[in-house]
């Protein structure tokens, strides 16, 4: 399935079209509306927690100040304690008076020492309650309740200062500890000489405090949490957790760094905002200290409601972009098909045109737009590729007899030069082979040799160019050599004669080079003349020339000179033309005179053919695939 899928996309312009448009787009609203969402949800979390800092911090003032109109009364009614403490029954007055005033709060006490007051026994302690609304005052101590052993007597007393107690259960002369936790302002009393006398109580009730804290939710499903110095819950959703738990208490059974980390930095009274799991669940906790109580408040807002609505916000807008990238994809398709629609038509008629079917009408739809004009090129280029075809093939035909007349030319160039070896079977005294291999169809080079009252004339040329105009030149250099050379003349004239004719109406100054030798097979004398040819090889060294004469064909009376050998036989005699060590490989380097004169070196035993296939095939092992660059004749003789 997933290769018919590629398959379709490859073989369809529209569809990769389309998902190159919705690719594109879909990057681009992702771009933005990543960039959005982001920026987004750093507005909505700077609004939460401003919102919950604002709340924590003003619910905080609020408790504040009612904590502090709490010491303000207690220190006032600790004045006037200390001012009559001859009159015992005042103090019941005075603790009724503080709850009048102060409506919020829960209780009052003002206890002393055992026998503090002789006449009224080992306790007295003027405890006042609010009962519904109804302050009750009433004798507070006897065998049941020995106050001044309790915490919130005991603490100031030790301390020797005002201090909060931690919240405990109630004390109500009907039934002493009722089901409401109260939180206790402490005053220590004393005498004029600085001697304890009693400790001045204020009670808070805690349902009070809890409904005042629990009130403050910024979101739904946040909630506020109070704990004590020593991390204890006074304040708590879950009623469960009240004075019996602590803020560590879960982490004891489930290590939680984060939220042990949140209870210490509460306890030593810093605030802040935090992130962290509670229960499980994403959560911002934020925490402020209760004034100098060293208690604690905490909002905690879970994440799914701060940016619940931000998150459906989210999925909606997502699956409207997904949504829309369908739709775009869908309609860009349907549109890209419907317009390259005369591209298809078009593609199928080009294949029947490619099949060799001219003659198929190609679409006229009128179009003025890109397709419009492709579909007239390709009308121009079909009746461009008709002329084409015609003019190819009468261009075949002639290149056709043109090939066919090379092919003869370059039979009959090949017939004019000896082909028939052993040259001579009447004469087992001369070793002689010869080839002559064409870069081209034709070429330029040419040999011959003949033997006329036992002397040898022989001869290897090179033509200026290559081709038709080289080879032209070399049949009738070829002709002039046998027909000049048949009258007996030294080396040095026949050149001459042969230059002067071939200098005639010369005009495109076409000229041989040549080795012309006449040996005597009786002797071994040879006579010689070069003419601007390459030094023969004799015996695997170059012969050392005095004359190196100018080519032939170039210039009318020029003279020529000859040199000559006393004896060539049982010498190795080997002519060429430069396409034996000007030969060149792929990287255009030449096969050069050192390797020539190496190979002939290591020829000295061989037969006059098999010197000549043996530098052929070093010719082709250094060519290595190239082209022939140049004609390459090569002639061996070896008189006995």
């Amino acid at each position: 399935m997933k290769f018919r899928i590629l398959s379709f996309v490859k073989r369809s312009l529209a569809t990769r079209m389309s998902l190159v448009t919705v690719f594109f787009a879909a990057i681009i609203l992702i771009a933005a509306l990543g960039y959005m969402f982001s920026v987004s949800r750093q507005a909505i979390r700077k609004e939460a927690v401003d919102r919950a800092t604002n709340q924590l911090e003003n619910t905080v003032l609020r408790v504040n100040n009612i904590l502090d109109q709490v010491e303000v009364a207690a220190n006032n009614t600790a004045w006037l304690i200390n001012r009559h403490l001859d009159s015992p029954d005042l103090m019941f007055e005075y603790s009724r008076r503080i709850l009048e005033n102060n409506p919020d709060l829960n209780g009052c006490s003002i206890a002393f020492e055992p026998y503090f007051f002789p006449g009224r026994g080992r306790y007295f302690s003027a405890y006042s309650y609010n009962d519904n609304g109804v302050v009750e005052t009433t004798q507070e101590g006897n065998e049941h309740y020995e106050y001044f052993y309790l915490d919130w007597y005991q603490l100031c007393k030790l301390l020797d200062r005002p201090v909060w107690t931690e919240p405990f259960m109630d004390y109500n002369p009907e039934n002493i500890y009722s089901k409401d936790m109260i939180a206790s302002y402490c005053q220590p009393l004393k005498d004029k000489e600085g001697k304890y006398i009693g400790t001045l109580s204020v009670d808070l009730s805690l349902s009070w405090l809890s409904n005042t804290i629990s009130a403050v939710k910024p979101y739904p499903n946040s909630y506020s949490i109070m704990i004590g110095q020593g991390g204890t819950y006074f304040v708590h959703p879950d009623s469960t957790k009240l004075v019996y738990q602590t803020i560590f208490t879960e982490s004891m059974e489930h290590p939680d760094t984060a939220m042990v980390s949140l209870g210490h930095a509460m306890q030593r009274g810093e605030e802040g905002m935090r992130q962290l799991k509670v229960n499980g669940e994403d959560c911002y906790v934020f925490y402020k200290p209760l004034s100098t109580t060293g208690w604690s408040v905490a909002i905690v807002c879970p994440e799914s409601d701060i940016f619940g609505g931000f998150n459906k916000l989210r999925r909606s807008v997502t699956g409207t972009v997904v949504g829309g990238l369908l739709l775009l994809m869908l309609v860009c398709g349907r549109f890209i098909r419907h317009e390259i629609k005369p591209l298809t038509k078009l593609a199928r008629q080009a294949e029947t045109i490619a099949s060799g079917d001219f003659n198929v009408t190609l679409p006229e739809d009128g179009r003025t737009d890109e397709i419009g004009q492709l579909s007239e090129s390709f009308t121009h280029m079909q009746h461009s590729l008709v002329t084409y075809i015609d003019e190819l093939k009468t261009t075949t035909a002639q290149k056709a007899s043109i090939e066919n007349e090379l092919k003869v030319a370059s039979d009959i160039q090949m017939s004019m030069v000896p082909r028939m070896f052993p040259a001579f079977p009447n004469h087992n005294d001369i070793d002689l082979y010869a080839s002559m291999t064409p870069a081209k169809e034709v070429g330029g080079d040419l040999y011959d040799f003949f033997i006329q009252e036992e002397i040898l004339y022989f001869c290897v040329g090179d033509v200026s160019g290559k081709g038709i105009p080289a080879s032209l030149f070399m049949a009738v250099t070829r002709n002039l050599f046998r027909i000049v050379a048949q009258q007996g003349l030294p080396p040095a004239e026949i050149a001459s004669h042969i230059s002067n004719l071939l200098a005639v109406d010369n005009d495109r100054g076409m000229f041989v080079t040549m080795f012309i030798g006449k040996a005597d097979l009786r002797t071994g004398h040879l006579d010689y003349c070069n003419c601007g040819h390459n030094a023969p090889v004799v015996d695997g060294q170059f012969l050392k020339m005095q004359y190196n004469n100018q080519p032939l064909g170039l210039w009318e009376d020029t003279p020529f000179y000859g040199e000559s050998i006393e004896n060539i036989k049982g010498k190795q005699f080997l002519l060429y033309t430069d396409g034996l060590n000007e030969a060149e490989n792929q990287e255009k380097e030449l096969l050069g005179n050192d390797r020539l004169i190496a190979l002939m070196q290591d020829a000295q035993d061989m037969s006059a053919r098999q010197v000549v296939d043996m530098l052929k095939a070093a010719v082709e092992e250094h060519r290595a695939g190239a082209d022939p660059n140049d004609d390459l004749t090569l002639l061996c003789l070896t008189i006995v």
